[in-house]
């Protein structure tokens, strides 16, 4: 096929000629634009027409939806929220009124913060029978594990939420989500360690309660380090949401099935899982292990830099971004406060200071702009929290239900939503005849 592209007068009269060479047939696709980003070709009455699908693995070329949420552009670096940018959210507001943005498209109001703070505040505790849950996975399982059984388990629990017609249902659905992730994050963490669970506090805000219950314990008070909270608070906003990334596909997937609220999110947290996906602030920790001092750092490099060796310079580089990753300029700033305010002196934060030297001036990083992302800092950051290794990608999860909920409504009321059905391009056997078992 031949592809030509045909302007209008206007975006509405933009056309997209595909003809087959085989046939000469000729068919006309719709261009669509959007106030952001490429003009998409609409290809919804394309197998209609030809008989043929499109082949996309991956879908990294094809757009699976119309959304308001969330704009990248990877080349230039621009990570937009309902139109706000990443770093002036990051530096002015807080988690909860970045959340109140996403799920509702606009910025709160004093009245409407405090509303919503509130509302997020009352649904913090999870119901009691819950406890007895989390006795049923082993005491070493990984968090992730119990983090997706305990969150599928809520419509058992809150099976008054699970009309996904209903919009006051949503609603309240998508306030318990937000609200209880925390403590369900915690209380994975305390049942590993052997720890008494510890309930949430009203008087806390949403960062400063998550780290009081992931630390504290009835013996002694917890007192908050607002260095710290504020450090958690940013790492939260900057991982709410990033469009159409692999799990937000999958809780749009699931959703469209008209599966409940929990059992979406619970999808998107298996996807998230992965170490492609949600796995890569852990793999930066790892990585400065393997490296191991800092006089090492010259043979790694070299490493890095040979492409028949297996070694890997975790947290540069995006696949999304191709200049630096604008969340990553935040972090970089709150990472040398935690590092500053807590006064440490670690071998591994000493490896990534110098690696975020280097990285920065290193005319083979530069040049293919493999600046240190979000996933580098975020990892140091949480490590030098002494937040363990495996509650990392949790506290993705954590930070990111936010998004995958507002994406999940989103589609519910969508008026074009279908039920999700990708094509294939199969290349099996053709048909052919069933041979008896004795004749084989």
């Amino acid at each position: 096929m031949t592809a030509n592209a045909q302007q209008g007068s206007s975006a509405a009269d933009t056309t997209f000629s595909l003809t087959d060479n085989a046939t000469s047939e000729t068919i006309e696709l719709p261009v669509i634009s959007g106030s952001l980003g490429p003009d998409v070709v609409d290809i919804r009455k394309f197998y209609g027409g030809t008989g043929k699908f499109t082949y996309d693995p991956g879908f990294t070329s094809t757009g699976s939806c119309e959304s308001k949420i969330t704009y990248i552009d990877g080349d230039q670096g621009v990570l937009l929220h309902r139109g706000y940018a990443i770093d002036e959210l990051a530096e002015n507001s807080d988690f909860l009124e970045v959340s109140y943005l996403l799920l509702y498209g606009e910025l709160p109001s004093a009245g409407q913060k405090k509303e919503f703070d509130a509302t997020i505040t009352e649904h913090t505790m999870v119901h009691e029978q819950i406890n007895y849950l989390f006795r049923g996975f082993r005491r070493d399982a990984h968090p992730m594990a119990v983090l997706i059984g305990v969150v599928g388990a809520l419509a058992a629990f809150y099976h008054d939420t699970t009309d996904i017609q209903d919009s006051r249902q949503r609603m309240i659905a998508s306030h318990r989500l937000i609200a209880k992730m925390p403590t369900i994050a915690a209380m994975a963490h305390k049942y590993a360690i052997g720890q008494p669970f510890v309930y949430p506090r009203n008087d806390l805000s949403y960062s400063e309660n998550f780290l009081h219950m992931l630390f504290a314990v009835p013996c002694e008070d917890y007192e908050i380090n607002p260095v710290q909270s504020e450090a958690m608070d940013r790492i939260l906003i900057l991982h709410a949401d990033h469009e159409q990334n692999a799990s937000t596909s999958t809780v749009r997937l699931a959703g469209s099935s008209g599966a409940n609220p929990y059992a979406c999110i619970a999808a998107g947290i298996a996807t998230l899982w992965g170490p492609a996906h949600g796995g890569a602030n852990e793999a930066v920790v790892h990585m400065l292990d393997e490296i191991g001092s800092v006089d090492r750092i010259p043979e790694c490099l070299a490493k890095a830099k040979d492409k028949d060796d297996p070694f890997r310079l975790m947290g540069f580089g995006h696949r999304v971004y191709k200049n630096y990753d604008p969340r990553a300029k935040v972090l970089h700033k709150t990472c040398h406060e935690v590092l500053n305010d807590l006064g440490l002196d670690n071998e591994m934060l000493d490896i990534a200071r110098e690696l975020e030297r280097i990285a920065l001036e290193d005319d083979y990083f530069v040049e293919r702009k493999l600046y240190p992302n979000v996933d580098f800092y975020s990892g140091i950051i949480l490590q030098a929290l002494g937040i363990p290794t495996h509650l990392f990608t949790v506290i993705f999860a954590l930070a990111r239900t936010v998004g995958w909920i507002a994406q999940w409504n989103e589609m519910i009321e969508d008026p074009h939503q279908k039920i999700g059905r990708p094509r294939q391009l199969y290349t099996g056997e053709r048909q052919r005849s069933y041979v008896a078992l004795d004749r084989r």
